[in-house]
């Protein structure tokens, strides 16, 4: 992805399809999960769990993530968003970051960059 224009219309389809998994699985469990998205800053509430957000950043062309074990920005790599320091996927590191927040394991089928 080039352009800025390019990279907010991919990351606000990672932040919606992150907002419809969490639809699921609070429509299939007792977990407490709200989330909103609000010009490209995804708040998950995790109830006393506290929050994990995620949100664009538009100068370096990555998603940042913080939750309470830490921050994390991810870039994309050949078509997967990937942490810029473990190479782990964004959808690995949001299911460990929610299940331990939350106590709900999600699964995140995130769109494809390219």
């Amino acid at each position: 992805m080039t352009t800025e224009s390019e990279f907010v219309a991919l990351a606000d389809r990672v932040l919606m399809s992150i907002g419809a998994a969490l639809d699921v699985a609070a429509d299939t469990s007792d977990a407490d999960l709200d989330w909103s998205l609000n010009d490209g800053i995804l708040t998950i509430d995790c109830g006393e769990g506290g929050k994990v957000i995620v949100n664009r950043h538009v100068p370096n062309r990555e998603l940042w993530v913080a939750a309470k074990s830490g921050g994390f920005h991810f870039k994309d790599d050949a078509g997967v968003w990937r942490d810029t320091r473990t190479g782990e996927a964004l959808a690995t590191v949001l299911t460990r970051l929610l299940q331990a927040q939350s106590g709900v394991e999600i699964e995140f089928v995130l769109p494809d960059q390219n």
